[in-house]
């Protein structure tokens, strides 16, 4: 019988929590002041901002052990992180967006958060294409490790650019300012879609670390059919 790993046990607790956070935001919360019931997409807009910044984060300190290291497991857990971020960071601009359209009139702006996010999105794209254009898998690590690293310079930016900026984003709020029926589903959802991701990100490792295992065993020749 195939063992049970443990990452599923974690992304079955994140599901699990996911759902009980959302029925809150959806039914138990009260509606918002001013936006009424359009504010409840934040129950997962925002746990899905801090989701792509912990990944993002996460990324960045297994690219430096990686290079420190040279460990192939550090260079597989890049990549989980780096994609796992990226579909979180995918998912907060297109929510943004529905929310955008819903409270300012359109569906983008030029704004310094979402223009902060969008960037930070297509430079951690730029290190996976350039992941795909190298062969060697010791060069391809080291190199993915230190795009990680410059491409990480826009993560801070993302978090601090309402503080810094005018912005149409409001500074982050907490918990003092928020009701407690609305920080009980954001704590939530944000400590489900957290597991969600290290369920997928353990799960990307294992297969990166099997594809590199298979570089190095090399593909066995194929044989040319042979014709009567």
């Amino acid at each position: 019988m195939k063992k049970f790993a443990w990452e599923h046990w974690v992304g079955i607790l994140g599901l699990a929590l996911l759902f009980v956070g959302s029925y809150v935001g959806l039914v138990v919360a009260p509606p918002e002041r001013y936006m009424g019931d359009v504010q409840r997409i934040m129950y997962v807009h925002v746990p899905s901002a801090w989701t792509a910044m912990v990944c993002y984060t996460a990324a960045f300190v297994a690219a430096i052990v990686s290079l420190w290291t040279g460990r192939r497991r550090w260079d597989a857990a890049l990549v989980g992180m780096i994609e796992t971020g990226m579909v979180f960071n995918a998912l907060l601009l297109c929510q943004g967006s529905l929310w955008g359209r819903a409270t300012w009139g359109v569906w983008w702006d030029w704004d310094v958060r979402l223009t902060t996010s969008l960037v930070m999105l297509l430079l951690f794209t730029g290190v996976l294409a350039l992941r795909s254009f190298v062969e060697d898998a010791e060069q391809r690590a080291s190199w993915s490790a230190i795009a990680a690293i410059v491409s990480y310079v826009d993560v801070p930016l993302v978090y601090f650019c309402v503080r810094w900026w005018r912005s149409l984003h409001q500074v982050q709020s907490s918990p003092e300012t928020v009701d407690p029926l609305m920080v009980f589903p954001l704590r939530t959802n944000a400590i489900a879609l957290v597991l969600v991701a290290i369920w997928l990100i353990a799960r990307r490792a294992r297969l990166e670390l099997r594809r590199r295992q298979h570089e190095e065993v090399g593909e066995p020749e194929r044989r040319e059919p042979i014709h009567d």
